[in-house]
Formats: structure tokens, sequence, C-alpha cells
């Protein structure tokens, strides 16, 4: 195998690149078998696409935050490696789509030229922290949280305890309580507060846990008031030391952190988050705000471009409704409203040109596929506008009805089930020509997902839509679930919309026309949709559209999907590599192996609760490698710790200690140091050391009784 020099000053960074690139010819050689090669990968911000043989690398864009330079390199490595588009995602990452696997790790080295990672942007980790895009300009936040988000991401990148969890975990920071960031519905979210203590404002965080979308929305519940900011990380280092200890593995639709706490409840939950708190790495991690704080302004220059007019009613529009006064007086920021994320690296780089001399060095991805610009001259708006006129992207209604979020649903992802993204582009058409008056409401909102995932948030839209099927006449026409009624409602709040009817996706704007019409002639004065949704009813919703579900009268082009020319079927895509037939149990002895070899790293880098983690893990991989060798069925590291005791220590055949638990668990009674470190490691040798004699005696006794 033939290794390429990625040129990078991080030797952390480089050796992660070089593995990706060994671990995927070991894959392609039989080494690994394919969803342990699948779980690397995706770690690594590979994901299989829709569309055989090639892939989707998500950026990992940590609050949404780049510079200019950063832009124009994801602009270079979506030409190089990709098809010349950058899709803007909700939570604040970018992705490039149409990428050859053997390339990822060139792409992924020419990204971290510009301090830009694939690390952990998918798979069963820590992934992109999300923040209010407002944060650090918003006359009405608490504080700025940029810094905390900054700290958090930099925190769990490669942190021993995130790396192979049962299900992936979100973050999310809200600036202020309208809970801009919708920490209701992620696994953590964080609200900024400033609680007078003794006389002085010290800043701190309302703190939820347990939120998510998907099939089954769950409301995260509150587990602080307020937490004051230097112990949120300890916290949150706790609550996946837990997740990673109790959560579920084998059935994947069980294993978010939301079913294990209501498995477990809310106080059995702390309990054990409590008793994680002596190993954690820091018992308080503060955090320096000054640098992070620090704005880059350009030197201004003015491009030659044809102005609006000061009567020109879009241009007043565009003011109106992606505008607003930063906190910092004198000055602007913009939105740019960028129909279903994606903008392509043509555009891009004519931005980036232009706006580089009137905009702050501060880009930010917002949860609504979007872009916001800041720190704008009130002088300089007319030239921005025009710029943005220019790439055909001065739509108003940011954040409206006009503003439809989608994910890319059946264009290249696996599960998607019907199109989402060109009856989200018919939709916002729709609004722009015949309902412009909701340009500028900015809390009704159309939401759509190809499946019931709920990538592009349905869930919580006052209107959504997400991808399904039905069967008329024995044929499939592609259908699409309509959901009402979902809102935030600040502070860590928020209601689930409700699932009313499915109809055809070709009716969709039907659907459309007819709640809105209803909305406008039976609301009360001033009354939002969300008050009108919950004042209606769900059975009220479905009388106004069941005419719609009916399908005893159809048209044949009611079975070609929105952008689609043939006709539908369900078929999902295979996007994913073959694989191929490898001892599962040697794998994991041998990922125990890099544990060790792991845990030796971190002590001789003096990160002492990472060493003790990763001689943890080691004994964990080993003792579910002997399990399966006996043919024990392993789930959470609770139950391979249960199942190692019953199966091995408690019948004799593992004579070592007494206890598994009481030996693996002492990590927990233990302050990490050196010394514990050390001895903690060399336990963690010998177990598998005798671990791996033990499997050898049972190989014998196996082949002797054939």
């Amino acid at each position: 195998m033939q290794s390429f020099r990625t040129e990078l000053e991080n030797p952390v960074v480089e050796k992660d690149i070089i593995e990706l690139e060994r671990k995927i010819y070991e894959f392609k050689h039989g080494k690994i078998p394919e969803e342990k090669f699948r779980s690397l990968r995706l770690a690594r911000g590979v994901y299989g696409q829709r569309q055989q043989g090639v892939q989707m690398i998500r950026i990992k864009i940590p609050y949404g935050k780049m510079s200019f330079r950063q832009w124009l390199r994801i602009c270079e490595v979506s030409d190089t490696y990709s098809n010349g588009n950058l899709h803007l995602t909700t939570r604040q990452d970018i992705q490039l789509h149409f990428v050859s696997l053997d390339h990822t790790p060139k792409l992924w080295a020419e990204l971290e030229k510009e301090r830009i990672t694939l690390r952990e942007a998918c798979g069963n980790t820590v992934r992109n922290i999300t923040a209010s895009d407002t944060s650090g300009i918003d006359p009405e936040e608490a504080f700025d949280v940029s810094p905390y988000a900054q700290a958090m991401f930099e925190f769990f990148l490669r942190k021993p305890v995130c790396q192979e969890m049962g299900r992936k975990f979100k973050i999310a920071f809200s600036n202020s309580d309208k809970d801009t960031a919708l920490t209701f519905m992620h696994d953590l979210g964080a609200i900024a507060k400033v609680k007078l203590i003794d006389g002085k404002p010290v800043r701190g965080f309302k703190v939820v846990v347990g939120g998510g979308l998907g099939a089954q929305p769950h409301h995260a519940i509150c587990v602080h008031e307020f937490l004051p900011a230097e112990k949120l990380i300890p916290f949150t280092e706790g609550v996946l030391r837990v997740f990673d200890r109790y959560g579920e593995r084998n059935s994947r639709h069980k294993a978010r952190i939301k079913f294990l706490i209501h498995k477990l409840g809310k106080e059995a939950f702390l309990r054990l988050v409590e008793e994680e708190q002596n190993a954690l790495t820091h018992q308080e991690y503060s955090v320096p705000v000054e640098d992070t704080e620090k704005i880059i302004l350009p030197e201004y220059r003015l491009p030659q471009v044809k102005l609006p007019s000061a009567d020109d009613a879009h241009y007043n529009l565009w003011l109106q409704t992606n505008v607003f006064a930063q906190k910092q007086n004198g000055f602007y920021a913009a939105y740019i409203r960028v129909p279903n994320g994606n903008i392509s690296t043509a555009q891009s780089r004519k931005l980036i040109a232009s706006l580089q001399h009137l905009a702050a060095d501060d880009i930010r991805v917002t949860i609504n596929q979007g872009l916001q610009l800041r720190f704008i001259l009130k002088e300089h708006l007319p030239y921005v506008y025009a710029i943005l006129k220019q790439e055909g992207l001065h739509h108003a209604g940011f954040g409206s009805l006009a503003d439809v979020t989608s994910c890319p649903g059946t264009d290249t992802c696996n599960l998607g089930i019907s199109n989402s993204t060109n009856v989200a582009l018919a939709i916002a058409e729709l609004i722009e020509e015949e309902y412009p008056e909701f340009l500028a409401d900015k809390e009704f909102q159309i939401k759509i997902s190809g499946c019931m995932n709920s990538c592009g948030q349905h869930a919580i839209a006052s209107i959504g839509f997400h991808g399904s099927s039905m069967k008329v006449n024995g044929m499939v026409m592609p259908a699409l679930q309509v959901l009402i009624g979902g809102a935030n409602k600040g502070n860590g709040e928020g209601v689930f919309s409700n699932k009313v009817i499915k109809i055809p996706s070709r009716r969709a704007l039907d659907a459309v026309r007819i709640l809105l019409n209803d909305y406008k002639q039976n609301k009360n004065a001033n009354e939002s949709f969300s008050k009108y949704a919950e004042r209606q009813g769900e059975k009220y919703f479905y009388e106004l559209l069941k005419e719609l579900a009916n399908t005893h009268q159809y048209t044949e082009d009611e079975f070609i999907d929105w952008g689609a020319k043939e006709k539908f079927s369900t078929a999902i895509g295979v996007g994913e590599c073959a694989g191929v037939i490898v001892d599962l149990v040697a794998t994991l002895f041998l990922e125990a192996e890099e544990k060790i070899q792991a845990s030796v790293e971190c002590l001789q880098a003096q990160a002492w609760a990472d060493a003790i983690y990763h001689a943890y893990s080691s004994q964990i991989h080993a003792a579910k490698a002997l399990l399966l060798q006996a043919g024990v069925s392993c789930n959470t590291h609770d139950g391979i710790i249960r199942d190692f005791d019953k199966n091995f220590t408690e019948t004799g055949i593992f004579k070592y200690h007494t206890s598994f638990r009481d030996a693996v668990l002492e990590m927990n009674r233990q302050t990490p140091g050196k010394e514990f470190a050390e001895q903690y490691l060399s336990q963690a040798r010998l177990f598998l050391e005798n671990v791996k004699s033990i499997r050898s005696y049972l190989l014998t006794k196996e082949n002797d009784n054939k």
C-alpha cells in the first residue's frame, strides 16, 4: 500500500487521515468487516450515498462559523473531488456529494490546510455542535455562546468516550430565551442565562437533555435551570459516559439517549451521571472568551455594481425580512436565503470576491440552510443586495414560509422515500407568487423531509411534510404525510406537529393553498398559526384535507414524483461498498489492542482521564469478544460487564479477580492521575492476555467436541 503525505503541521490530524487511507485499503482487501468499516468511515464524515460507488462528505463547521478563506477552500475541494455544489444543512454543516471513497483522505487533507475537519461529522459520535446564528451580535442575547460552542467542539473532538457510542449525540446552544437553536429537540441543549450571585452577574446555562426528532419525537427535559458555565463541559462528559455505558447498541431505533432516559427515569439517570463525576477529565472547565470575541473587520471596498433605487419594492422587502441591526452600534447583519441549501462553487467564488470587502470575516451557516453576513455598514447594504442579485440569491423572506427547509431526500439519500427538494422549490414559488404577505412572518414555517427521520425537521414545522408512498389500484404512488402545528415556544419548550393525513405528493401545493386560505379566513385577530392550529385541533385539519387523500380519481402524472421523469418506485439505493465475512471476535481483540496503544499515547501526553477511558474500552471490547465466542449476545456496556461476570467470573472460568464489574469500574472511584492511569492500563493489558488465553481454551474445547 502506498501512503500519501498530507504535509500538515498537526501530527494528530495527519495520523487520522493516513489511518483512514489504510482502513480503506484493508476494507477493500477483506481485512475489515463491512459494519466495522462503515462505523469507522462515518466517524470521519464519509457517508454512503443512494448512488452506488460514491460518497457524501459531511464537513463539520462548529456552530456554522467559517471564514472567507475556509469557504473558498471548501469550494476548491468541491471542484476537485465533487460536483461543484455546496449543500448547507440544518446542523450548520456543509455537505459534498458524489465523491469517490478513494479520494476522501486527500479531500480531508486539503480541507485541514484551513483547519476544517470531517472528524465525527457522521456516525455514533458527538455531531456538529450548533448554536444561534445571531450569537455575538444579538441585541437580546444573554451573552455570546460562540466561545462555549467552540470549546465544547474542541473538548470532545477525538475524545475516547464518544467515538463508538450506540447512536449519535447532538448538542445545541441558544444565546437567549428565544431558543433559536431549538434546544428542546436535542440530545443536550444549553440556553444562556445570567444570574446574580452575591450581587455579581454569573454566566450559566439552562440545560435540557433527551430531546430528538425522528419517527418518535421526544421533548428534552430540564435537568438544570442554572448550571454555572464552568460546569457545563464536565456535566456533558458525565452524560456521555453514562450514555456510552448504558445506551442501547443492538436496536438502532432505540439507541438514542431519549430512550435511555425514558427507561431509567430522570432521577436514576442523573444519579448515574453523578457517579461519573470523580472520573472526569476536569471538575470545572473555564472557557476564555476574550480571544474568540475579537472582530475581524474588512478593509471596506465598494464593488462596481448597479445599486437598487430607494423606492425598489423588492429591495425594501429584503431590508425588512433579511436584515437586522446588530447590538454593535452602526452595524447590520444580512441573511442569504439559499433554496434547498444548495449553492454552487461558481456563485460562492463570486460572492467571496466581493463580500469579503463588505462584511466581517465571519460567515455563519444557519439551521434553515442559509448564510449570514455580519458587521455590514448601513450605507453598504445596497451593495450587498446588488451583489446577491447578480447571483440570484437576493430572495426576500429569510426564515419565512417561503424559506422552505428540506433534506436532500431521494436526490442522494439511501433513506429517502419520495422527493423533498423539488416540491420545496415549488412551494416556495407558490408562496412568493400567491401569498407574499407571509414573507415577513418568521414564526410560520414549512419543512420537508424525504422520510420520517426528520432531517428536514418536519416534526417541528407549522406545516410539515415527510416522504411516503401509497398503493393505488395495485400501483405505487409517491406520497407526503402532512403534519400540522409544530412550534418553538422558547426557553427550551416546543411543540411537535401532529400527523394529520397522507396525500399524493403531486397534491402538496393544493394542501398548502387550502391550509393558508383557511388560516386567513378563520384565524382570530393577531392569532399566530401555532395558536390557530392548537385551537382547531388535528381532526379539523383532517376534515379540511381529506378530499386530497381520495384517490378514486387520479391522473397518470401523479405516479411521477416531483423532479422525476419515470414512474415512481420505492426502491432504496445501494450506496455502500460490498462487504466480506470476517472473524468478528478476532476483530474485537484487534480493537482491544488498539485501545491499549491509544491509552499508552494518552499517558505519554499526560491525558490521564483519556488514557483510563481507552483502557476501559479495551476491557469492554475484550469481554465482548469472549462472550461472542461463547455464543452470548451482547448489547450495552453495562450488559457486557454483567454477562461477563455471570458467564465467566461466577462460573470460575475467569479466576483473576472476584468481580469484573468492581475491577473495570474502579475508574469511577479514583481521581484521574498518573499513578492510577498506569495501574489501570496494566490491569487492562493483563485482562486482555487472560481473555485471549480463555478464548484459546474454548476453541480447543470446541474442536475436541467436533
